[in-house]
């Protein structure tokens, strides 16, 4: 079973300011892997307060799922705080999402989003965007629940035909 947290990243959306779509659009994807969604939580942009936050997920989640906090402004520590936590880093996800974004927009160029595992748990960076967030999980959601199995070691072929693009 797959129980998922999920944290944005906002200093608007910590106060209230506004409105947190991406994390909404975040949980209705996570039905389609039949995950359960054990903890929500907005933060704002303090490397701290995130990886502290990831850490006590981790306690509870096998996958936590990030938005916001991303991009190259200055207030933007999403990736060092993820990389604070990790223990092995994953970057086939993040490379995948930006390489399939990149064709949506050149501006996903500049996204420093990270994955990797912190024990048994999958963190993966997304956007801020709820469109950003939602074309970056259609590209990693199915490889998900094949990751988590193989943490859990749960999956001994990892070589078996999968590819959907054959």
């Amino acid at each position: 079973m797959i129980k998922a947290a999920v944290l944005t990243i906002s200093d608007k959306g910590s106060r209230g300011e506004r409105e947190d779509k991406s994390g909404e659009v975040i949980k209705e994807k996570l039905g389609h892997i039949k995950a359960e969604v054990v903890a929500y939580e907005i933060v704002p942009d303090e490397r701290e307060i995130i990886s502290q936050t990831i850490r006590s997920f981790a306690d509870r989640a096998n996958l936590i799922l990030t938005t916001g906090g991303t991009g190259v402004s200055p207030r933007d520590v999403t990736p060092e705080a993820t990389r604070d936590v990790i223990e092995r880093e994953l970057p086939g996800f993040s490379e995948a999402m930006r390489s399939e974004s990149f064709k949506v927009t050149p501006r996903s160029i500049g996204s420093r989003a990270v994955s990797g595992m912190y024990k048994d748990t999958l963190i993966i960076n997304l956007p801020g965007s709820p469109k950003g967030v939602s074309e970056c999980l259609g590209v990693v959601l199915e490889a998900i629940p094949h990751v988590l199995e193989v943490a859990r070691g749960k999956v001994s072929d990892c070589g078996k035909d999968v590819n959907p693009h054959s």
